[in-house]
């Protein structure tokens, strides 16, 4: 009996330390948007495919989550396995080797099914260095009901002086109603993707064809003119602080006539679970001053791996999971099409559930079509990229000038001043890193 009891707890720690060892632990850093927080309530599906591993999150606010993790790939911290980045940092990060080629995400993974607008801003040299989780443009959100009982009717594709004047009209801020929320929160992926995305339509740049700043011509002037006007008069109290997160909430809850920003947020204002004014949403596309532009950008949330993890297998394990159109079908049917992860699949934008259920399907994938980051301006510039700029010193530059930009718009600066101290410090930094002769 004493051997057979010592052979069997001989056996369970076999088992016991081989399932350890088998164990492993992925540290996923994601942003606290909505379908990222979806997808973290949604990994049983994963789990239970790949009992082997393990997951981790840490989920950041948006601004928190680029400074940790780029500061963990550029001194090789080794803290995440899997990345929530962007658009601007995949090409900078995959030139620098600081991330894994994703070469085997599944022979159903269906990698041509991407939209190529979305899969070209993370292929370099022909290979995809990270997959979108979502894709996105930006368009106009408004509420019918006010628009009726002002007698305005919005053009599908309507001009900033239409906006500006709808939103001074819808205001009624003894009701808390303001005619338009944007983003104040100062941000190189704040309040500078939407200014620099709205500046474009305005004909305005960053850089001349010498990498010399704009910021002293009168382009830039009459965007943030019109910006701080147009919020001072008919946006929400405390503007400067709000971002994404924040202006979602404020249309949510029936607080602002208007939203220009990223079309992912469409399904959060259109779900009846969500969205106050759900069913008195209307869509349009971004603003433009008449001069060829809109101010729409182009963007994708996506995953990606660090060349410094020693979890490399099972992380593209995630990443295909969490990218396929699998993960799509298993939100439509815990949440329904509505909530399917937009702006990544051509198939999805096939589907007639999707149409059907998302309303605003055209509006954001003739927005993603319409976006072309190899000529963002009116005027020609040396870079690529619409809200951004595909260099390595945008990311400090753009955090400093929406500082300024904010400051602005809450009254601390006027816009010269602003502005001023935009072209200074926009000058020093290119001079230093060697753009300027």
């Amino acid at each position: 009996m004493r051997h057979y009891l010592a052979g069997a707890l001989g056996a369970f720690i076999s088992v016991a330390l081989s399932s350890t060892v088998l164990a492993e632990t992925l540290t996923i850093a994601t942003v606290n948007n909505g379908d990222m927080i979806r997808m973290q309530k949604l990994t049983d599906d994963f789990k239970a495919k790949n009992p082997g591993i393990d997951l981790e999150w840490v989920t950041l606010e948006e601004n928190v989550l680029r400074q940790k993790v780029t500061t963990d790939i550029a001194t090789k911290g080794g803290q995440y396995d899997v990345l929530t980045i962007g658009t601007y940092e995949v090409p900078i990060w995959a030139k620098q080797d600081w991330l894994l080629p994703l070469d085997n995400l599944g022979a159903n993974y269906d990698v041509d099914d991407l939209l190529p607008a979305i899969r070209s801003g993370l292929t370099v040299d022909g290979k995809l260095y990270a997959a979108p989780f979502y894709g996105e443009s930006s368009m106009v959100m408004y509420r019918k009901d006010l628009f009726d009982a002002a007698g305005l009717k919005m053009p599908d594709a309507p001009t900033w002086d239409f906006v500006a004047d709808a939103a001074r009209k819808i205001t009624n801020k003894d009701k808390e109603i303001y005619g338009i929320c944007l983003r104040g929160k100062a941000g190189w992926g704040e309040n500078m993707a939407f200014l620099t995305a709205m500046s474009n339509s305005f004909g305005a740049r960053w850089f001349d064809e010498k990498w010399k700043p704009q910021f002293d011509q009168p382009e830039w002037k009459d965007t943030l003119d019109f910006y701080v006007k147009l919020m001072k008069d008919a946006g929400p109290p405390g503007a400067s602080s709000n971002g994404f997160n924040e202006n979602l909430a404020l249309f949510q809850t029936g607080k602002c006539g208007m939203w220009i920003d990223a079309t992912v947020a469409a399904s959060f204002v259109a779900d009846p679970k969500q969205s106050q004014v759900a069913d008195k949403v209307g869509f349009a596309l971004a603003p433009d001053k008449g001069l060829g532009k809109r101010g729409n950008w182009l963007w994708a949330w996506s995953l990606a791996i660090p060349a410094g993890t020693q979890k490399a297998e099972a992380a593209e394990k995630f990443v295909a999971w969490a990218t396929s159109k699998e993960y799509s079908n298993l939100v439509a049917e815990k949440e329904g099409w509505l909530n399917a992860p937009p702006g990544t699949r051509k198939s999805l934008y096939a589907n007639a559930d999707y149409q059907k259920a998302a309303s605003f399907a055209k509006m954001t994938l003739d927005s993603i079509n319409s976006a072309d980051p190899t000529k963002p301006t009116v005027k020609p510039v040396p870079y690529v990229g619409i809200q951004f700029v595909a260099i390595p010193e945008f990311q400090g530059i753009g955090t400093a000038i929406g500082q300024q930009f904010s400051a602005a718009l809450a009254g601390q600066l006027s816009v010269d001043q602003a502005l001023q101290s935009a072209q200074q410090l926009t000058t020093r930094e290119m001079t230093k890193a060697g753009y300027i002769k």
